[in-house]
């Protein structure tokens, strides 16, 4: 049934889907990253590659996802930069970048800015409210490591209150609780499209 989901994405993207996501207050290790300065500049090479155990292992993965994401980013330095950007702000959430790159691909097919019918902003549809309560008002929603940083936030906080909970805590992330049919096109995708194992 997951596989179907990530098939039917595939043929029929779904574009800008966030929800009226709710705020919830958030523990202070959650919100600590918030409050660095963050640019719209993707990361570096090099900290893309210390994210992972070796460079070896940074370049396939990259090698890999690129190919997967040629259709929708058709520019190969825009698409290495998306890609290694991803992984670190995945990674400095604790979270899996394939799950995020499912979450980008349902909310808003990888369209930087895309705004959703509720209001919410860019790769990963942030609602505006989340800058006054864990950001700066003056932050820009469509920068993309701004975007994917208050995305993996919110996800990580989502994610603490479900203990860990990927199906609750997507539908939260969506504004969606209680209905199965975001955190499924999420799912399918992350273990569809976008499974990888090192």
């Amino acid at each position: 049934m997951l596989r179907l989901a990530g098939i039917l994405l595939l043929f029929f993207p779904v574009f800008a889907q966030a929800g009226a996501q709710m705020y919830e207050p958030l523990s202070a290790s959650v919100t600590a990253g918030m409050h660095i300065k963050v640019t719209d500049q993707p990361v570096s090479r090099q900290q893309f590659i210390s994210t992972f155990a070796s460079r070896k292992k940074a370049m396939v993965w990259l090698a890999t996802m690129t190919e997967r994401l040629k259709k929708r980013i058709s520019d190969p330095i825009e698409r290495n930069d998306f890609l290694m950007t991803v992984h670190y702000e995945a990674r400095r959430a604790s979270l899996d970048p394939q799950l995020i790159l499912s979450i980008i691909q349902v909310e808003s097919g990888f369209k930087k800015y895309a705004v959703s019918r509720a209001g919410a902003y860019g790769y990963m549809q942030v609602m505006p409210f989340w800058r006054k309560l864990i950001g700066d008002p003056g932050h820009n929603l469509f920068h993309l490591r701004l975007n994917l940083r208050y995305g993996c936030t919110i996800l990580q906080h989502y994610l603490i209150i479900e203990k860990g909970g990927y199906f609750r805590a997507l539908g939260r992330y969506n504004g969606s609780l209680g209905e199965d049919f975001y955190p499924k096109l999420v799912i399918g995708a992350w273990h569809g499209t976008w499974a990888y194992s090192s």
